[in-house]
């Protein structure tokens, strides 16, 4: 399927026309133990600043995140959780135009962000964990991230497994009142998946495309990336450049991304050639 088909999903006061460009979410880890290292605790002013950045630099949208999601994370409680990212929410809503994206899979969670200035829910378990995140989601017309998560399943057949997860999801969040615009899909690359299985998704991301809706997908410094280049996460630029391009090339239309200002770069340079979106001339 054409990006092009998938139409116009509608998030605060910004419009996703999906298929004209790449779009970019950053990262905002209201964490002490992210994986990549980035995580900013308690610091409200910094996560306000580290927000600012990546708006000058090209974000399109927020991903407020207060719980790591990396392998044997601890599990953070519901209001440990909140205390972390609805301070940050209120002040970002309040000052940045850009729209705000709760990474959450809890339905308290959700519904405070929503109702703080969030308007869109990233839900790594895809309905799984709580489908009543797509009955806030319906309720408040927000869009919602569907990811594909084998944390708890053994597969041998990556792509069918994860097409088959995502249309799961994509059923329930319909049979809940999710409009079909408002659907986005992931394959969660790191997600309970081994090295070769992840950089198989990147590799046949455009079998997703059977899905009819727009594919986000994070693999910033990501531990594949490690892997194969024996690097930590804060040596992954490169390794994250090349697997930006290779997703929008295969047809990813909004990536999630650490490194913001390099990654839009990436994605300017990766659209001139996927679809041929040149910058105007002077």
């Amino acid at each position: 399927m054409d990006s092009s088909t998938l139409g116009i999903t509608r998030c605060g006061n910004k419009e996703f026309k999906w298929g004209e460009r790449t779009y970019i979410m950053g990262v905002i880890n209201v964490t002490p133990d992210s994986f990549s290292g980035d995580g900013l605790s308690y610091d409200i002013e910094a996560a306000i600043a580290l927000s600012r950045r990546f708006a000058a630099e090209g974000a399109d949208i927020l991903d407020i995140g207060g719980e790591s999601t990396r392998p044997g994370a601890n599990p953070v409680p519901v209001e440990e959780e909140l205390r972390r990212v609805i301070p940050v929410i209120e002040r970002l809503a309040g000052e940045l135009p850009l729209p705000l994206s709760i990474d959450t899979y809890k339905w308290e969670v959700a519904r405070r962000a929503l109702s703080s200035g969030a308007r869109m829910i990233n839900d790594i378990w895809g309905l799984k964990h709580d489908p009543r995140l797509a009955e806030l989601a319906a309720e408040w017309r927000a869009p919602i991230i569907l990811m594909s998560n084998q944390r708890d399943t053994s597969c041998q057949d990556i792509i069918p497994e994860v097409l088959s997860s995502l249309r799961k999801s994509m059923t329930l969040a319909g049979e809940l009142g999710v409009a079909w615009e408002n659907i986005i899909v992931d394959p969660g690359i790191g997600f309970g998946k081994t090295l070769e299985q992840n950089l198989e998704v990147v590799c046949r991301l455009d079998e997703l495309r059977s899905l009819g809706r727009p594919i986000l997908i994070g693999t910033s410094r990501k531990s594949m990336i490690g892997l194969v280049l024996d690097l930590p996460p804060d040596e992954r630029l490169e390794g994250t450049a090349a697997t930006v391009a290779i997703s929008i090339a295969k047809g990813a239309d909004m990536v999630r991304v650490h490194d913001v200002a390099q990654m839009a770069r990436v994605c300017r340079m990766s659209d001139a050639i996927v679809r041929g979106r040149c910058p105007p001339k002077d």
